[in-house]
């Protein structure tokens, strides 16, 4: 009896120790990520290994009372989906598919395009670039992050940091404007926001920068075209933001449509191998823009689907965004001696490396929650209202007709007055129309018990019916004031929102200029994507205020701001042209051969509003810069100061944008490179000390052709508003 039951005790350890043995390393999560990467790269099949480079779409049309199950159309062993659900339901299904009926139980990343925003929808990013807030910009991607990763996504597609300087590009909405430098610091924020300080946590996703690279350049602003960039504009304006993101940790990004100078982005080696992967190091993967890949066919460098993936593939895209071109040619590819295998379990590795850190393989699925618990939450709501506040610009405020003091009758007018799909902006996710207060709700809500506010349409945003104008004629005759509302629909900016003009559709100038007629004070607010040609509406117009697309705090911080409640503080990130016809215009174009000739003889040849303008309620008194020191040799650090006094009547927020300027370089500089800003509360009679620390190789060096950076003795100035100081460098 004994021995039996020695014998049963020593099958029982033998079974257990094999149960152990069996286990497979790559499912231990004490294990480090690589090693656990080793494990299950060493057990995938090409099959596998092929699938995981896929992403297809979930989510759409998925009616269950009209159509199939859609879990059933989802093969278990692909390796993305784009998810467009609002909760986690249909997510968990397909994953739970993933890790029961696949072989090995690798899970899904699901990816959306979380731009501003999931429910939670932020002002556009171009207007965020506007409060120059990067640490509330971060809050509000930790907040869109939060929203997202508890309704499935693990991924989103944001931030898109393409250095933008045609306003016709519908996708200058969806960016931080036209500087490098602002672009390179935003994006940095919202890496952090996304990805916060633990990928796996329930509350992050992982980011996506896009679109690599150059696609802001596209010709004449027209979408998904041709762009003309030499090696030096590509590093000394292109790759700056993108090497920023990767520096603070960004796992992937985004391959671009757009073909630069004869090579298009998704077929760039140069740029996704040579720059990002190995001078950059980059260990996470390049996801295709969706249909990039079989795009390389219309852009004449491919001839089929199978040599399209090839040209990625080797170039260094590793994940296939709805093309059909890897799962369909790939593994052929490699079974030709085409594509080599090293270079395939390198791709998989970095697809798998970003699910490790993500932490899908140990807690794959999304707990479900309610609406509640996931969106609206009061902070969040907080955030959104404050960064929608300090994105507001106010471009014009002749003898300050803002903010509404001692009114007693005023009257909304305009297509965007009682608009709320409009304000959520393009990319709007999960935003829902329905909880966005309109502009005239807003300020009915503002000034009740203070001034009578009335509403009238006036025009439609597009057409020649003039139906309405003479009831908002009427309405106007009667008040105070007019608050034009006018602007552009959600859908007019965005992809494949190309416009020939910046200027607003006619029938909205004539709406303006019949109100003008009545001698009432104009109080002009724009809602758009993009800047606008104003040259006919702002002799008309006695203070313009451009609020953006805000999102779901729609018009409540614009009403803050025209009672006076809120002292505005937003300052442009793009130049708005004096017309169409000036674009490209930037502030920080190269020197001319011929300053004093050059300019348009039909117009002016300056803007109507450069880069960084912005006005308060209050006023800034800026002193004299001073410096440490006005000679240092290489290696030394500079401090540059300036006092600013608020001489005004109230306290206001101001940011002060440090400009360097280089007058002679062996390779040509722009006419002057922001380098630095910050910004800061000044209570009234207040003078607070702004400072620039200045790091000599860092912010005073340039860049060549090569991403090689280059710091040269001589002269340099630096600059704030129109006060400049020269320091020396010597050797």
């Amino acid at each position: 009896m004994k021995k039996t039951i020695l014998v049963l005790a020593l099958t029982s350890v033998t079974l257990f120790s094999s149960y152990k043995q069996e286990k497979p390393l790559y499912k231990d999560a004490k294990q480090p990520i690589e090693k656990r990467i080793d494990d299950l790269l060493a057990r995938m099949t090409l099959e596998e290994k092929v699938m995981q480079l896929n992403q297809y779409t979930l989510g759409r049309n998925d009616n269950a009372n009209n159509m199939a199950d859609p879990v059933n159309d989802i093969p278990a062993q692909v390796g993305s989906l784009i998810y467009f659900g609002s909760n986690a339901d249909l997510r968990n299904r397909v994953q739970k598919k993933a890790m029961e009926q696949s072989r090995l139980g690798i899970p899904i990343i699901f990816g959306y395009d979380v731009i501003h925003g999931f429910r939670t929808i932020y002002p556009i990013s171009l207007a965020q670039a506007c409060s120059w807030n990067p640490a509330l910009v971060e809050k509000a991607c930790g907040v869109a992050a939060q929203e997202a990763r508890m309704s499935g996504i693990d991924w989103t597609f944001s931030p898109m940091i393409d250095v933008a300087r045609d306003g016709r590009w519908g996708r200058v909405a969806e960016g931080y404007g036209e500087d490098t430098y602002t672009n390179a610091i935003f994006t940095v924020a919202s890496v952090k926001g996304y990805q916060g300080t633990d990928l796996a946590s329930d509350k992050n996703v992982a980011a996506c920068l896009k679109h690599y690279i150059g696609y802001g350049a596209s010709e004449a602003g027209r979408d998904y075209v041709y762009s003309e960039i030499s090696n030096q504009t590509l590093w000394d304006t292109y790759m700056a933001p993108y090497e920023a993101g990767v520096k603070a940790g960004a796992v992937t990004l985004m391959s671009s449509f757009n073909d630069i100078s004869g090579t298009p982005g998704s077929a760039n080696h140069y740029t996704l191998t040579e720059v990002l992967k190995k001078r950059w190091k980059h260990d996470g993967f390049v996801v295709s823009d969706w249909g990039s890949i079989e795009q390389l066919r219309p852009q004449g460098v491919a001839a089929n689907k199978k040599e399209a993936a090839l040209k990625a593939f080797t170039a260094g895209v590793e994940m296939d965004m709805m093309n059909r071109s890897y799962d369909n040619h790939l593994g052929d590819l490699v079974k030709e001696g085409r594509v080599t295998e090293a270079l395939l379990n390198d791709a998989v590795r970095r697809v798998l490396r970003v699910k490790f850190k993500l932490g899908l393989f140990d807690r794959p699925y999304t707990p479900t929650t309610t609406e509640k618990q996931r969106f609206y939450r009061p902070e969040s709501l907080k955030i959104a209202e404050q960064l929608a506040e300090e994105s507001i610009v106010l471009l014009k405020n002749k003898d300050k007709a803002l903010p509404l003091n001692n009114v007693s009758k005023i009257a909304v007018i305009g297509p965007m007055a009682k608009s709320q799909w409009n304000l959520l902006g393009s990319w709007a996710a999960q935003g829902k129309s329905d909880d966005i207060i309109s502009i005239s709700d807003a300020l009915q809500a503002e000034f009740k018990g203070k001034a009578e506010v009335s509403y009238a349409l006036g025009a439609n945003f597009d057409g020649r019916d003039k139906k309405d104008f003479e009831e908002a004629k009427a309405l106007a005759s009667k008040s105070d004031v007019i608050v034009l509302c006018l602007g552009e629909k959600k859908d007019w900016s965005g992809e494949n929102a190309s416009r020939s003009t910046i200027a607003l559709p006619q029938i909205q100038e004539e709406l303006a200029i019949e109100l003008k007629k009545l001698g009432k004070p104009i109080i002009l607010v724009l809602s758009s994507g993009r800047p606008l040609e104003l040259n006919r509406l702002e002799p008309i117009s006695d203070a313009i205020v451009t609020m953006w697309q805000p999102g779901t705090p729609g018009g409540k911080p614009l009403s803050g701001v025209l009672s006076g409640r809120v002292n505005p503080s937003g300052k442009l990130a793009m130049t708005f042209p004096f017309s169409t016809g000036q674009i490209p215009i930037y502030y920080n174009y190269r020197q001319s051969a011929r300053p004093h000739q050059g300019k348009y003889q039909d117009i002016q040849s300056t803007p109507l509003y450069e880069f960084a303008h912005g006005l308060s309620y209050t006023t800034f008194e800026y002193g004299e810069l001073k410096v440490s020191s006005p000679k240092l040799k290489r290696g030394e650090k500079l401090i540059v100061e300036i006092p600013v006094k608020n001489v005004g009547d109230r306290e206001g927020v101001e940011t002060v944008h440090w400009f360097i300027q280089d007058p002679v370089s062996t390779i040509s500089r722009p006419i002057k490179e922001l380098k630095y800003f910050e910004k800061q509360l000044l209570k009234k009679g207040e003078t607070k000390t702004y400072k620039f620390e200045v790091d000599l190789q860092r912010d005073l060096s340039f860049v060549d052709g090569d991403g090689k950076r280059f710091l040269e003795a001589g002269d340099y100035n630096v600059i704030v508003k129109n006060r400049k100081i020269k320091i020396e460098i010597v050797d």
